[in-house]
């Protein structure tokens, strides 16, 4: 009898999980079993806080358990390629918290894994899944505000604890892999082609020694696309993008609200010439059941993923480029990188 959902074990306790695990129990041909930590008090807690079976008291044990179809990793940035390895070596799909890696070198790695495992890998982007993101790109493709000629956008949060891996660089922390990687994925998605070259600046914290402060533009070569990111600004996002005939605001680009329907701002003109302004409202969702739910899919019947692995590295190797310029002060072509 053919397999009709994916089982799915959770690595990690951490507080991602708290937006990811019940909507991703809860998708469709989607079950969640249980989750692993290092330490059994803490997924015993996680488990009883999220309602599920089974606490596994070791990430070992969670993938020698042979009901697991997949996992989601939630661990920290500098473990994800570990332990992307050793869950497609036991057997197990893998979508994986961004980054994925924490260079485009690590991330280049999870291909040869996938290739031998035959196991699916993916980076969780759960934005690239999300309804609205699928349909600011068809609106662009479909002409509504002319030829794409630039992206701008921001994202920032304020977070000054010591003790927040996100401020703690030698975890993989610091805004451009937690928070800057966004504008640069989506932007990607929305333009459907690579940037040639970056430029950036970047300030680091004196005590943490992680980015704090960013400004990035990326020539797409007949489309720029700029983006600034902070991780001790007030809280903001926003992306825009930018046509000869009009132009497509994204309300709430990345933490998309699950309690309300996301909304899209398209201002343009009419054949006349007459402005048409109007908001696009998408139905209600939750983008982290969603992005189970089509990887869930995808390993079901055996078609593509949303998110290929080689894309995944292909945003790395921006990124990479990104702190490259920042350190140099030049810009820095794509294919030299």
């Amino acid at each position: 009898m053919a397999k009709d959902e994916i089982v799915w074990g959770i690595l990690g306790t951490a507080k991602i999980n708290d937006k990811v695990v019940v909507p991703m129990h809860h998708a469709p041909r989607c079950r969640v079993k249980g989750i692993a930590s290092r330490s059994a008090q803490r997924a015993h807690e996680a488990a009883a806080k999220y309602g599920l079976a089974h606490a596994y008291e070791s990430y070992e044990a969670l993938l020698a358990d042979p009901e697991i179809d997949a996992v989601y990793i939630s661990l920290p940035n500098h473990l994800h390629v570990e332990w992307t390895i050793k869950s497609a070596e036991a057997g197990k799909h893998v979508l994986c918290e961004k980054p994925i890696g924490l260079d485009a070198q690590q991330a280049q790695r999870l291909i040869a894994a996938r290739d031998a495992s035959g196991r699916y890998i993916q980076e969780a982007f759960m934005v690239r899944t999300h309804p609205q993101w699928l349909k600011v790109r068809a609106l662009i493709d479909e002409g509504v505000i002319g030829e794409l000629r630039a992206v701008t956008g921001g994202f920032t949060y304020y977070n000054t604890n010591a003790h927040d891996i996100r401020n703690q660089r030698e975890l993989g922390g610091g805004g451009l892999l937690d928070i800057g990687c966004y504008p640069i994925t989506t932007s990607r998605f929305v333009i459907g082609r690579e940037p040639r070259r970056v430029v950036a600046l970047m300030e680091r914290d004196p005590a943490f020694e992680v980015d704090r402060l960013g400004s990035v533009l990326m020539d797409f070569e007949g489309v720029q696309a700029s983006f600034f990111y902070s991780t001790q600004v007030h809280p903001y996002q926003r992306m825009q993008f930018h046509g000869t005939q009009g132009r497509v605001e994204v309300e709430i680009p990345f933490n998309a609200p699950n309690d309300r329907p996301t909304r899209l701002w398209v201002s343009g003109q009419t054949s006349a010439g007459v402005h048409a302004d109007r908001w696009v409202e998408l139905a209600l969702c939750d983008q982290y059941g969603v992005a189970a739910a089509v990887f869930a899919e995808a390993i079901l019947t055996g078609g593509p993923q949303a998110i290929a692995l080689e894309d995944a590295c292909a945003n790395m190797r921006v990124i990479d480029a990104v702190f490259r310029s920042a350190r140099e002060g030049n810009w820095v072509s794509l294919n030299e990188n």
